[in-house]
């Protein structure tokens, strides 16, 4: 009905397609449809290959339709009983004519050599072509790098709830990936990302990702080694086009799924890996992430400093980066493991490392996953803020983190007093009073920024019951770079002003459009000592793995370039707009 509409209300209406079904041909012919996968509900294994004809799943013998009640009578249960229906189904977006059609539009062709014979040759970074990641890449591939045509992508991917208006707990993950040939004012933006794999829900897929992703992989291999005949609308030549991914984008818990290191527990940080410094907190049964000062010169005066720190020198070397190639020694005498969950497909620690080492690329890659610098400044700002306004079940100074400071016997005036019945807490040097925290909040209610800035911050705030909630990432984004260093000027202590003011000037350098590898050798610097002054002001459950991240966040950026290239702002705006059409039914 809405194209017989559209074909009358349209000036050259005739030439739209008549129904669904002609427009589903015409998509096709496009290279924009896609291709349905039967999954496990168990993420156990894709319905593909040589399991294509399969009835039940080869690992937990689970149906591959959906079951019927006998004694039902609603149409779908005669739907299910006349037609079989898959219990799950991955719908997978072919990337060869997706990458094809960029080079047939005369409108992006010409703009996919731009990183060859647009970019200015400097010691500026404003696109991944000019990071080290890029050039490393080249020197190590020089057959992939000798064609300016073939393509480097970058993979994220997150999840989202279609029906969080519903309340109903679901999760779906689509996969994206992005285009780096493009120039600056075009790689970034969504017209451009292109829609890979749509992973059904009702659950998230966890570490069974990989099981989806197959039918990519296996794209991306052939286009690795083989390539598509493509043609060249720019220069009307065909040519044969390859493509390869230079590193993930996606959040932190993602990070775990697709890197296979944990982001929980003792080893959280995936940089620092096995030699990471953590302590299990007594009271507040939570990971701290503290040692900073392992990062500074030999020499630092932080080095020596016991009272101010956890109670003890810090002679420990700084850590070093971690290859691909050690993360595969890692995997060394580990042959009793398996990986994955298909029997058939089962395959030995050992002999995956061989597979890896001897046939795929992903070892060379000098960055393979990026930290979401996004997610990372969101939970800072969150812990500050807290903290500061001592906000229930977000302030990192509560009881059990003075018994941990009392436990590990550091900073004697700020112990728990017991007095009778009652426990008394020194007010610490980050701690404000009730008319400082009213002024804070006053600030922030009546701050007026320019329309499609930030949101209305002053929403979420409440004066009188001295609170801040409800706010978005992006709002995050903009209280630590902008707004926070104003709204606590005058109301904190200097030195712990000073300090925050230096963090906040740290993420916004960091994500300036355009960074300079001195700049960036400054800034790794420069964090260090700032976590390290942190440590000596805020108690040790302060420390969770967010606060400890930024300590990577300066060499990554001297690695991959500027921030706006691997964050999740566009990739979480490009989820929703797929919310939305999942939700108007195109999807």
């Amino acid at each position: 009905m809405l194209l017989e509409l559209l074909k009358e209300a349209l000036p050259e209406g005739e030439t739209l397609p008549s129904n669904y079904y002609e427009a589903k041909k015409l998509f096709r012919d496009l290279g924009l449809h896609y291709i349905k996968i039967d999954a496990c509900p168990s993420d156990c294994m894709l319905y593909s290959k040589e399991h294509a004809n399969a009835n039940e799943c080869v690992v937990c013998g689970v149906s591959r339709w959906k079951s019927s009640d006998d004694n039902s009578t609603d149409e779908f249960t005669k739907l299910v009983k006349k037609k079989k229906i898959p219990a799950k189904v991955l719908r997978y977006f072919p990337l060869k004519p997706r990458l094809q059609r960029l080079y047939m539009s005369s409108k992006t062709a010409s703009h996919m050599k731009w990183h060859v014979n647009g970019r200015m040759e400097g010691e500026m970074m404003r696109h991944p072509v000019d990071s080290l990641a890029w050039k490393n890449f080249d020197n190590v591939h020089p057959s992939l790098a000798l064609e300016p045509r073939n393509v480097r992508l970058g993979l994220a991917s997150d999840g989202f709830n279609p029906f969080g208006n519903m309340s109903i707990s679901y999760s779906m993950w689509p996969v994206v990936l992005i285009p780096y040939n493009l120039p600056p004012w075009m790689c970034m933006k969504q017209t451009f990302f292109m829609f890979s794999l749509l992973i059904p829900g009702p659950t998230a897929p966890g570490n069974d990702i990989d099981i989806y992703l197959q039918p990519l992989i296996d794209e991306l291999n052939d286009l690795w080694e083989v390539g598509v005949e493509t043609y060249d609308v720019s220069t009307k030549q065909n040519f044969c086009m390859r493509a390869a991914i230079l590193w993930t984008i996606n959040d932190f818990p993602a990070y775990a799924n697709l890197s296979g290191w944990s982001t929980k527990g003792k080893f959280s940080c995936p940089i620092c890996n096995k030699d990471g410094s953590s302590y299990r907190l007594q009271n507040g049964r939570k990971w701290c992430y503290m040692g900073h000062r392992r990062f500074l010169s030999i020499n630092h005066r932080f080095q020596r400093d016991k009272k101010s720190f956890d109670g003890n020198e810090e002679h420990r070397a700084a850590l070093k980066h971690l290859s691909g190639e050690d993360g595969l020694h890692q995997l060394d005498g580990m042959e009793h493991i398996t990986l994955g969950k298909t029997s058939k497909n089962k395959m030995s620690v050992k002999r995956k490392r061989e597979h890896v080492e001897l046939e795929h690329n992903w070892k060379t890659l000098i960055l393979r996953h990026n930290l979401d610098v996004m997610h990372i400044e969101k939970n800072i700002c969150d812990s500050i803020v807290g903290t500061l306004l001592s906000i229930d079940d977000k302030s990192k100074d509560n009881f059990n983190s003075r018994l941990d400071l009392q436990a590990m016997g550091i900073r004697d005036q700020l112990h728990p007093i017991q007095r009778g019945n009652r426990v008394m807490l020194h007010a610490a040097c980050y701690s404000l009073t009730s008319n400082e925290k009213k002024e804070f909040c006053k600030f922030l209610k009546e701050v007026k920024v320019p329309d499609g800035y930030a949101s209305n911050i002053s929403r979420c705030v409440q004066v009188n019951e001295r609170k801040i909630f409800g706010l978005e990432s992006h709002d995050y984004h903009v209280l630590m770079q902008q707004l926070l260093p104003l709204a606590i000027q005058g109301v904190l202590h200097k030195n712990v002003y000073a300090v925050i003011v230096e963090l906040c000037s740290f993420f916004k350098q960091l994500c300036s459009k355009v960074l300079k590898a001195d700049q960036l050798e400054h800034l790794e610097n420069d964090i260090i000592v700032t976590l390290c002054k942190l440590e000596r002001i805020f108690s040790p459950s302060f420390f969770d793995v967010m606060v400890h991240l930024p300590i990577h966040l300066a060499s990554e950026a001297k690695i991959a370039g500027p921030m706006q290239y691997q964050w999740m702002y566009p990739i979480e705006w490009y989820v929703l707009i797929q919310l939305i059409l999942c939700i108007l039914g195109f999807i």
